[in-house]
């Protein structure tokens, strides 16, 4: 009973009045509007004490109840992490439901390794850094946070940079928990984002802590080469997929080809070693057998030490030849199982990157649910 009584004490002082709110987004006016997503608008807001705050909208038709919203809260505001965009609080009113995040400066990881001129405001010391930030805010989901967390969206789009360019995992939309002896999940219903997903993921609804070490992989990759897994172009205007650039330049002895033309050459440049040994690592966590990619306790290792020897990779075999659609294979898996589910195709002839603290978190809980949602 006391433990419910801290929890529901812990709820209030989370909360925020919504006459508060609305005053430090400009009662949500568009000049505010930092972007849309599919579960509502997000606004930048200044509170009186001149905190600067990024305030979550949720559409009217999101569908969670006020007891279920008020524990996702609880449990997210709890996870204190640099690397994790911190939960601030929330705010209750009628039908309006609102989140209160830090307000985090430089935007997306997206805006910056994928712009012809922006790419450039990254250098090799910090792209190190911000690989090594994300890994370590992954492994503080995976082991040293109160339950076990399954990110299951990990993207570009999907890490944001402060201002001194560290970065921060956002969106536990898809995320699930696990009590900390639980290692792995099905679903019926696969969610994520086509091309950081998991070939076991994707085909068989299989996730654990192994699916986020395969969007890892793929992140470490698109941050090293600046170019997007989905669309990648390796010469003219042939289109096929980055690990599988980066398997056949690394496997022989061209690794320094997938690099990013401005991190090999002037302000950008940094220690070639460093560079391939990260291709190497990125290659280790996007191997095809789950139970071959390394844990993010021992990929927060490998990046802190070269002491350590790495094994070598096996290829990935699993990849969508033609960017964000699926391969023949995949098809007729689709097409004769009815147990597939299959992903909501994204709008034809251009790409999404998604948006800031978008979408909302849904959290699904798996095995033993905490205290406070019984």
């Amino acid at each position: 009973m006391a433990q419910n009584v801290d929890e529901i004490s812990t709820v209030e002082s989370l909360q925020y009045a919504f006459s508060t709110i609305k005053a430090a987004t400009n009662n949500f006016s568009d000049h505010n509007k930092l972007g849309q997503g599919g579960f509502g608008g997000v606004y930048k807001g200044k509170l009186p004490n001149g905190q600067e705050i990024a305030v979550k909208r949720l559409s009217m038709d999101s569908g969670q109840g006020d007891m279920e919203f008020k524990n996702e809260v609880l449990l997210l505001a709890k996870l204190q992490h640099r690397n994790l965009v911190r939960l601030l609080g929330f705010s209750l009113e009628g039908m309006e439901k609102l989140l209160v995040y830090e307000f985090v400066q430089n935007a997306s990881l997206d805006n910056f390794i994928f712009d012809s001129v922006r790419h450039s405001e990254l250098d090799w010391d910090r792209r190190y850094k911000i690989i090594g930030g994300i890994a370590r805010g992954i492994l503080y989901l995976h082991e040293d946070s109160r339950l076990r967390i399954i990110h299951r969206d990990l993207k570009a789009s999907n890490i944001l940079l402060d201002k001194e360019m560290s970065p921060k995992i956002a969106d536990f939309g898809m995320a699930r928990l696990f009590g900390q002896d639980e290692t792995q999940g099905n679903t019926s219903q696969v969610v994520g984002t086509y091309g950081y997903m998991p070939p076991e993921y994707l085909i068989h609804g299989q996730f654990s802590v192994k699916s986020d070490v395969y969007s890892f992989g793929v992140l470490v990759l698109e941050i090293i080469s600046g170019r997007r897994n989905n669309g990648f172009r390796s010469g003219g205007d042939s289109i096929g997929d980055l690990l599988s650039f980066a398997w056949k330049s690394w496997q022989e002895g061209r690794g320094e080809e997938l690099v990013d033309p401005f991190l090999r050459s002037g302000s950008g440049s940094g220690s070639t070693n460093e560079m391939l040994r990260c291709i190497h690592i990125g290659l280790l966590c996007v191997q095809e057998d789950a139970a071959d990619r390394p844990t993010m306790a021992s990929v927060v290792l490998m990046l802190s030490s070269f002491s350590i020897t790495l094994n070598l990779p096996s290829e990935p075999e699993f990849y969508a030849d033609t960017g964000e659609r699926p391969t023949m294979a995949l098809v007729v898996i689709m097409l004769s199982s009815a147990s597939v589910s299959l992903a909501v195709p994204s709008d034809p002839a251009f790409y999404s990157s998604g948006g800031l603290y978008s979408p909302t978190f849904i959290l699904q809980f798996e095995g033993s649910v905490p205290s406070f949602c019984s």
